[in-house]
């Protein structure tokens, strides 16, 4: 049994060791109040003066003068190494949303894990945020108020299907696949609303939809997310 390590009816800051912009963790916090780190995010979050409620991963990255200024009871080792300290984070997480900064930029193998995190864990809601982009696993349904002419992307990292109203190029009929379809570039006629048949599609749009967006994930209703996928037992974790 996955005991939750962190438990919110409000939305979660998760933050991670990649490159954190100016603002980065302002704009975060404003939407999702609770902070949490993932490993070395730590680090960037005490230099931040923020509070943390539960730092969660390996331990293999955050420096040593951050793990002796935290409290020992929020320090959550997890010290299988199969999966990443982001996916780490993301299983001991209830809430209706995670804003994840801190996860794109600096290296591409780490940017290009986290997107496959948000693919393996389709049942918590996470919006990634990047410096031009937000991104996110499109959930069952989802609206959003967009302007037209505004960049919509969606990138298939498996099998997909779906429709579409609101884009300059439907995609309803279309098999997206990450070896076949993609939908880069495509932009809205006006607001917005998407449906696919699998967790597999990420959509990528302009950051400063950011509030928008959060606002309608954390609002999604149970018919709307997507169920946890089954998952090897992982080792719990460790004060």
């Amino acid at each position: 049994m996955n005991t939750k390590i962190i438990d919110k009816l409000t939305p979660v800051t998760l933050v991670g060791g990649g490159a954190v912009g100016d603002g980065d963790l302002q704009a975060a916090l404003a939407l999702a109040p609770t902070c949490v780190a993932a490993d070395s995010g730590a680090d960037t979050v005490l230099a931040a003066g923020i509070e943390l409620s539960a730092v969660i991963g390996d331990m293999d990255s955050i420096s040593a003068e951050a793990r002796s200024r935290l409290p020992v009871d929020i320090q959550h080792k997890i010290p299988e190494q199969m999966s990443t300290d982001f996916d780490k984070a993301l299983r001991y997480i209830a809430a209706p949303l995670v804003i994840a900064v801190g996860f794109c930029g600096l290296r591409i193998d780490h940017q290009l894990a986290a997107l496959h995190t948000l693919v393996m864990r389709p049942d918590v809601t996470c919006l990634m945020l990047g410096a031009e982009d937000i991104i996110f696993l499109c959930p069952r349904q989802f609206d959003l108020p967009m302007a037209a002419g505004t960049r919509v992307s969606l990138f298939p990292m498996g099998p997909v299907k779906g429709q579409s109203t609101g884009l300059e190029w439907p995609i309803d009929g279309l098999a997206f696949a990450p070896d076949g379809v993609s939908g880069t570039s495509n932009q809205a006629t006006g607001d917005v609303r998407i449906e696919v048949d699998q967790p597999a599609m990420l959509c990528i749009l302009p950051r400063r939809f950011m509030a928008a967006v959060a606002e309608s994930l954390a609002a999604l209703p149970a018919s709307a997310r997507w169920p946890a996928r089954a998952a090897p037992r992982r080792d719990p974790p460790q004060s």
